[in-house]
């Protein structure tokens, strides 16, 4: 028997390149992953920090009470607000990112994050900066805003040379793989012109709540693919705020009477800008944390900032004052703040009861909140 060894050739040849065709098509497809889903618009954690913790179970009573002392109805003077400790601690996982992640941004696009080594985190408060930081990302952000002020940030280059305005050109300058923000910040021409080059943008909620924090960590997190560590800073973040809750008293440092009337007022005395806060502005959260009630809430205003009336602060009836520091020095301190028309009638006013606080800390709502709520509250009842 003679073997047509080329008919044997031509069979082998077409056999090998139907099982490379077979590989192509069935291997990689089979074995491949699909890139996760995070969603950057995460529902609120309803009652965080107030009766639940990061993931809506009851927190464990208090037992550390609160400090005695004055009755806080009778304090006078300013005082200023100051962390004890205003470093960022990245949180101890060692979780590595996972590469890519698909993410529904806050304004609707679907963006997708290949790379996350060259990150620009920037919104009005600080806020998306930090958490990244504490991520233990920090090492990653190349670039900060105005807000970014604590100190692991302060050598990286401002990409808001003009205020809070964020310049396209200072940012494509960095070349980030991957910018983060939200709609407190802009103009929207900038991020247009930055999606046009290719930057992956994501938008994630501005809403600067306690009830938003763990939302807001999980969802950074996810974007930057580190779910893990996002749980990690949850979970820390959660224990702060709970030992720092603490110090709010109830009834007012022991004494029976009703808590603290407390108004906060966004200051810009050299722009001309005097706003007081309303439900939804982040600073009722915090007064609802040290134990105060937000006197923007309780008289009726429909909005997060209306700008400044003698007539609504009259109605108001303040007893605590809270202002951002540099909005206070931009009156030239509390005598100069106490000069707007209506403040002198009402207790804040006539007391001096004035308490300010770093801009960058005050309202940010990052992992830092707890050391926040503990500064904010010790200078209220025990300045």
């Amino acid at each position: 028997m003679t073997l047509d060894l080329s008919r044997v050739s031509r069979t082998a040849i077409l056999v090998v390149l139907l099982l490379l065709v077979a590989v192509g098509c069935a291997g990689p497809a089979a074995s491949a992953e699909q890139p996760a889903m995070v969603d950057a618009c995460r529902p609120p954690v309803k009652g965080f920090a107030v009766t639940t913790d990061g993931d809506g179970k009851p927190l464990p009573k208090a037992t550390t009470a609160p400090a005695t002392g004055a009755d806080p109805h009778t304090l006078t003077g300013p005082a200023t607000a100051t962390l004890t400790d205003h470093a960022i601690h990245p949180v101890a996982s060692t979780a590595q990112p996972k590469l890519p992640v698909d993410v529904k941004s806050c304004d609707g696009k679907q963006v997708q994050v290949k790379d996350a080594s060259r990150i620009i985190a920037v919104d009005l408060y600080g806020t998306l900066a930090e958490i990244v930081f504490s991520l233990g990302l920090g090492d990653k952000v190349v670039g900060r805003d105005t807000s970014t002020g604590f100190p692991e940030a302060a050598h990286l280059p401002k990409v808001t040379p003009s205020a809070h305005d964020l310049n396209a050109e200072a940012i494509l300058s960095l070349d980030p793989t991957v910018v983060l923000t939200d709609k407190s910040i802009g103009p929207p021409e900038v991020i247009d012109q930055l999606r046009a080059s290719g930057v992956p943008v994501i938008f994630f909620s501005d809403a600067r709540t306690m009830d938003g924090m763990p939302s807001q960590i999980r969802a950074v997190a996810g974007a930057l693919g580190v779910p893990e560590r996002g749980e990690e800073l949850v979970k820390r973040t959660s224990a702060e705020i709970t030992s720092a809750l603490a110090l709010a008293p109830t009834g007012g440092l022991g004494h029976q009477r009703m808590p603290l009337r407390m108004t906060f007022l966004y200051i810009r005395g050299t722009a001309g800008v005097y706003l007081m806060s309303g439900p939804g502005s982040g600073a009722d959260a915090m007064i609802k944390a040290i134990g105060g009630i937000d006197t923007g809430t309780d008289i009726g205003l429909d909005k997060s900032f209306v700008p400044l009336t003698s007539e609504a602060l009259i109605r108001a009836q303040p007893e605590v004052i809270i202002v951002m520091t540099e909005g206070l020095k931009s009156v030239k301190g509390v005598d100069g703040l106490l000069k707007l028309p209506g403040l002198g009638q009402t207790p804040a006013g006539q007391h001096r009861r004035i308490i300010d606080m770093n801009d960058t800390e005050l309202l940010g709502f990052g992992p830092r909140t707890g050391r926040t709520v503990a500064a904010l509250a010790k200078a209220v009842y025990t300045p």
